[in-house]
């Protein structure tokens, strides 16, 4: 069995301004050892890529989509989520800017009648963890992830160019980077009231650093990011990854931690 070593996690935003919105935090046998904000998406990527660095076997999970569903790709002549990455560092920014098919959600863009709005690893989180993620074509309203992917998925090209493996679409090797989705890391708790959020993490982790609890309670994206470092600290390893297929490959995987 392949171990790992300590994980950094990051929840992620798809602001212009993201200074603040994003968080790290840092997580070894079952101890939380930072949680902070950053300035930038390029400065969280740099922690990434400098952990990976100086972590024989560490692990990164970032909150947003890796991949689109694959007939997105396969009506762009795309034959993997490399040639994506590529295209959205090209033409994300445009996308975003113009709201065009099949993105929606902006101000006049009402849902699109597409083919299919979801991957199928989201779709499967539906199915086994009730929790009902929001489709990447939609970049506009209340908790969208569509927006954040399309300025995340570029930086992944460049994790990836310093050597390390981004799953499911490299061989699945430490250190390695994956994607994590928050909602189904902390289940149903009410993540608004910080009372509630206060409540889970004395539950579950009651060891935890007063200064380092108190941080994670300040906010949903500072909460979002410890319990993801610390589920990804406990529950993640090579062994019980799923068996990737040739769809899993185009459309990467949400990674769960009781798939």
């Amino acid at each position: 069995m392949i171990q790992v070593g300590s994980v950094l996690a990051v929840d992620w935003s798809g602001a212009k301004n993201p200074a603040g919105k994003i968080w790290i935090g840092k997580a070894k046998q079952g101890l939380l050892t930072r949680l902070e904000p950053v300035q930038s998406r390029k400065e969280a990527v740099n922690e990434v890529i400098l952990h990976l660095s100086s972590e024989e076997k560490g692990i990164a999970g970032l909150d947003f989509g890796f991949s689109l569903p694959a007939w997105f790709l396969r009506e762009n002549s795309l034959s993997s989520a490399f040639e994506l990455w590529d295209l959205v560092e090209q033409e994300g920014e445009r996308w975003l800017q113009e709201c065009c098919w099949p993105f929606w959600g902006r101000t006049g863009k009402k849902k699109n009648d597409l083919r299919k709005h979801f991957r199928r690893t989201e779709e499967l989180c539906n199915q086994t963890q009730g929790i009902k993620p929001k489709s990447m074509f939609q970049i506009g309203g209340a908790g969208t992830v569509g927006t954040g992917s399309i300025r995340g998925m570029p930086f992944l090209s460049k994790i990836r160019e310093q050597g390390f493996a981004i799953w499911p679409f490299d061989i699945c090797v430490p250190p390695l980077v994956a994607e994590i989705y928050p909602r189904v890391l902390t289940g149903p708790v009410l993540k608004s009231s910080k009372q509630s959020r206060a409540k889970y993490l004395g539950a579950l982790w009651p060891d935890l650093p007063s200064k380092l609890a108190t941080q994670a309670i300040y906010s949903e994206d500072a909460f979002d990011t410890a319990v993801s470092a610390l589920m990804m600290d406990r529950h993640f390893s090579i062994k019980s990854l799923p068996r990737i297929d040739r769809l899993s490959r185009l459309e990467g995987e949400i990674w769960v931690p009781f798939a």
